[in-house]
């Protein structure tokens, strides 16, 4: 299996690139946030790579970091979700807002990512809830992660709690804000602040934090 490649960009295409390795072209298959960090044609490269072998094919996964290959390997772990859909998610949001994301149980934010609809928007941010919650979503997420899990559980779908925090990440976002923006936003100030924290000043806080 190929684990990696370090060559020279002989091209790039919308959702690949052939890396030039001692004369022989790979033809890789990545996402747009790895083809802007790569550089254009003769730039040296070096790529993680995912190798994934079918009947019909063998194909290259190409990688910047080891952040985004991980979470690759993770979506392609729910049912469903292929790697074509696994580089669209990854195109569409980066690996840094994937945990809060799935966390916040954005749908929004995964349908971005084209083929991505609803139902497996649904049961991508299902399946890899306990997942996100392992990774790093930064000390105030993590606290607030926790709290919503041990506060309300339903019928396998976590349930945010009624309370000044939901009523604050439900007005950021229909101020036009992303519900994983707000819910980290609104879990900064509650970390902060406290859960006792009036709902205007939880709004007015969380506004100054998406501003900053």
């Amino acid at each position: 299996m190929i684990a990696k490649l370090t060559g020279i960009i002989d091209s790039t295409s919308q959702n690949s690139a052939i890396v030039d390795v001692n004369g022989v072209g790979y033809l890789v298959h990545a996402s747009n946030r790895t083809l802007s960090r790569i550089g254009a044609k003769g730039a040296h490269v070096s790529l993680m790579i995912e190798t994934i072998v079918r009947e019909d094919a063998f194909l290259l996964y190409g990688f910047a970091d080891a952040a985004e290959k991980e979470w690759f390997q993770i979506l392609c772990t729910v049912q469903g979700v292929g790697p074509k859909a696994a580089q669209a998610i990854l195109s569409a949001v980066s690996p840094e807002q994937l945990p809060l994301i799935i966390a916040s149980q954005d749908k929004t934010a995964l349908r971005q990512a084209e083929g991505v609809g609803d139902k497996l928007a649904t049961r991508i941010v299902t399946e890899l809830k306990e997942k996100a919650g392992k990774m790093a979503l930064g000390a105030a997420a993590q606290q607030k992660v926790s709290d919503v899990r041990a506060k309300a559980v339903k019928g396998g779908v976590v349930e945010v709690p009624k309370s000044a925090s939901n009523d604050a990440v439900s007005a950021l976002i229909n101020l036009g804000y992303g519900r994983a923006e707000a819910f980290g936003a609104v879990a900064n100030v509650v970390r902060d602040r406290g859960e006792d924290t009036p709902l205007g000043d939880l709004i007015r806080e969380s506004l100054k934090e998406l501003s900053a």
